[in-house]
């Protein structure tokens, strides 16, 4: 089923995938500023974001859209840097929550912070492309 698209429509949709791809690499720069790759900046935002009770390798990988064992090995490079830490989950202790250390707080606080922003950039040229 096609739809009956305008240029306006065309031109609209490549602003919009432009946009995103300027915040991709715009997110990209600013996670590598801060000593992260872009997959762990994701990481962290979705353990910040995640009900403490949710927050597992296997809801990481969930919403990075990754194989667990992916995420796994993300965790584990995450454990290293010192910016997650594993506690046993007390109702079932064979499972494992993840929780954020007070530097990764930190840093993803910096970078929620410049990320709000260009966001807000974002939606102002959005809007002017939709209502144009």
């Amino acid at each position: 089923m096609a739809a009956n698209l305008t240029d306006i429509d065309y031109i609209a949709l490549a602003e919009f995938r432009f946009a995103l791809r300027r915040f991709q690499v715009f997110s990209k720069a600013k996670a590598a500023a801060a000593g992260l790759t872009s997959q762990q900046h994701h990481a962290l935002l979705a353990i910040r974001a995640a009900d403490p009770d949710d927050a597992t390798v296997g809801y990481v990988a969930q919403r990075l859209i990754v194989k667990p064992h992916t995420a796994s090995e993300l965790v584990d490079r995450l454990e290293v840097l010192r910016l997650v830490r594993r506690e046993p989950m007390p109702s079932d202790r064979r499972r494992m929550l993840l929780r954020l250390t007070l530097r990764a707080r930190a840093i993803l606080s910096d970078l929620a912070s410049a990320h709000r922003e260009e966001i807000r950039l974002l939606r102002q040229g959005l809007s002017s492309i939709s209502s144009g």
